[in-house]
């Protein structure tokens, strides 16, 4: 309903409305705009928290227009694909996006830890807690829980064995809940071979290749870059001591390319006048190609028959058609600039590499870049069934390179199983023990809802999530802070996450607290939702 503001006029005893909204708009205001808000956001935690850990289940996704089918546990990309109505669930798609952006994994779980803090502040807000007040108690107790978080995190950097252990069972923490997870051995090693050769620096230096066929555990780590296309016809298929000139210029004739251009010949002899005269055009433009002095042309657009073969002649490999996405990543692992205008070649920076040669994947041929200036540059070629198969293959190992990649800049690393989540509850559960009044509420509630993900992971497991989280509990009341769930066994049981391999990035864990905890505050602030009016279409 549009709201409604009454003035009175003094100097008579009548009221008249007067409407300050577009008409359209609708507003909820106090209690049914939080309302709204936390039932927004308890949906998307319940959307997702079913693929929550290392039994959690699978989503299809079917577009209503293209009719194109996805099957993912990713949250992120689950809330991506998504179209939401309600703002409370956006900002949780929002930071669930941001975790992607930042860490690459922990999607799932902020989004859950966001909403299971809304589902405790719900119940405070029943009791006539101020929602300021339930602020102020989680912002005691989500410092509680980073700072017990900071004191069991572990750095091994300074031992490279150690180290790459963790890196190694990180990756295997991060794939066992995604599709990955029966190879998980095998991509977990790929992983970290990967992010220790570029040494924590650009992903972008890490290709990944596609190609269906095979199965997942023919997947290969392969050094240098390989791009998905071929040689030109009757050019050499085996370079070394390569200088690329990498491009992005048109390569067809030069025809009028007026809009609506038309040109009239009296004969067909002066037609072959205007082809002669496209061909040395073109042929003028081959040799200020050549006089960079290089013997490989890598074109973003198409080469056409007079082009190639001129480059042919030259003895110089012609590669055409390259992706965008493809060609910006050979020209920075190569050390070239893409390059349109070729009448300066002091002022063009060539690509190098060792060796360009063909290579098999499957039925397929490719062309392989060795030894490029990028020396880190590798590219990983993942092999499956379906296509449908190799693209959630490539979303699980992109989570698995970005929280390596982190983990090699802020190398501390936490406990997994639910075993962090139980000592930042502990700690917390003794903060509020120290504060008095309604606030101590509030810290509780905050406990509560880090105890609820150990309790998913068990429930998604089809465990008894009641029994094992009791006796987890107990054993970090104990002093037992390493121990976790163990989901592995029949019937579960409980064990030290350390000795299992379950170990985890501390930014990671970190990142889950800090942006769950802050969007909750947000959520919590609100107390008034205006929805502006729909646009009206213009009548002609």
């Amino acid at each position: 309903m549009a709201t409604i503001f009454w003035i009175v006029d003094s100097r008579s005893s009548s009221f008249s409305p007067t409407q300050i909204f577009e008409q359209g708009t609708t507003e909820e205001k106090g209690e049914n705009a939080r309302l709204s808000a936390f039932v927004g956001a308890i949906a998307v935690g319940d959307l997702v928290k079913s693929t929550l850990g290392p039994k959690g289940m699978d989503k299809i996704l079917q577009s209503a227009s293209t009719g194109e089918i996805m099957v993912t546990n990713d949250g992120a990309t689950i809330l991506k694909a998504i179209a939401l109505d309600n703002a409370a669930a956006k900002v949780l798609v929002n930071i669930s996006k941001v975790q992607d952006d930042e860490v690459g994994d922990g999607t799932t779980s902020v989004a859950v830890l966001a909403a299971e803090l809304l589902r405790e502040a719900e119940k405070l807000v029943d009791k006539k807690i101020h929602p300021q007040t339930i602020i102020d108690g989680y912002r005691i107790a989500s410092k509680a829980a980073l700072g017990a978080l900071e004191q069991t995190a572990v750095d091994h950097s300074s031992s490279a064995d150690a180290f790459r252990k963790d890196l190694v069972a990180i990756a295997k923490t991060t794939l066992s809940s995604k599709v990955l997870a029966q190879d998980r051995e095998h991509f977990a090693e790929l992983a970290t071979d990967a992010v220790l050769r570029l040494g924590g620096g650009d992903l972008s230096h890490i290709q990944v290749i596609k190609k269906a066929g095979g199965k997942l555990a023919d997947s290969y780590l392969d050094e240098g870059f390989i791009l998905d296309k071929k040689i030109g016809v009757n050019q050499p298929k085996r370079l070394e001591n390569a200088k690329i000139l990498v491009a992005n210029t048109s390569m067809d004739t030069d025809k009028i390319k007026v809009f609506g251009a038309r040109l009239k010949v009296s004969s067909t002899g002066k037609l072959a006048d205007l082809e002669r005269a496209e061909k040395e055009k073109m042929k003028a433009k081959v040799e200020r190609i050549k006089s960079h002095g290089i013997n490989c042309f890598i074109n973003r657009q198409l080469i056409y028959n007079w082009p190639e073969q001129l480059f042919s002649d030259a003895g110089i490999m012609s590669i055409e058609h390259a992706d965008f996405d493809g060609i910006e990543r050979l020209a920075l692992v190569t050390g070239g600039e893409i390059t349109s205008t070729f009448d300066h070649p002091d002022q063009v920076k060539l690509g190098h590499c060792d060796v360009i040669e063909e290579v098999m994947i499957g039925e397929d041929t490719l062309i392989k870049f060795s030894g490029v200036a990028a020396g880190q540059a590798c590219t990983i070629v993942l092999r499956g069934a379906t296509e449908q198969l190799l693209d959630e293959a490539e979303r699980s190992l992109h989570d698995a390179l970005a929280v390596l990649s982190q983990t090699v800049i802020e190398p501390r690393t936490t406990l997994g199983g639910g075993c962090s989540e139980m000592v930042m509850a502990k700690a917390v559960e003794t903060a509020a023990t120290r504060i008095e009044g309604k606030k101590q509420m509030a810290v509780s509630s905050f406990a509560n809802a880090l105890r609820q993900l150990p309790t998913i992971l068990a429930d998604n497991a089809g465990l008894d999530s009641g029994d094992l989280v009791a006796r987890l509990r107990k054993a970090i009341y104990d002093g037992m802070t390493t121990y976790g769930l163990d989901l592995s066994t029949p019937g579960g049981g409980i064990t030290d996450m350390r000795d299992l391999g379950v170990i985890e990035s501390y930014k990671l864990k970190r990142a889950v607290v800090n942006s769950a905890s802050e969007a909750a505050e947000l959520l919590l602030r609100v107390d008034d939702i205006i929805r502006a009016a729909p646009r009206r279409r213009e009548r002609m």
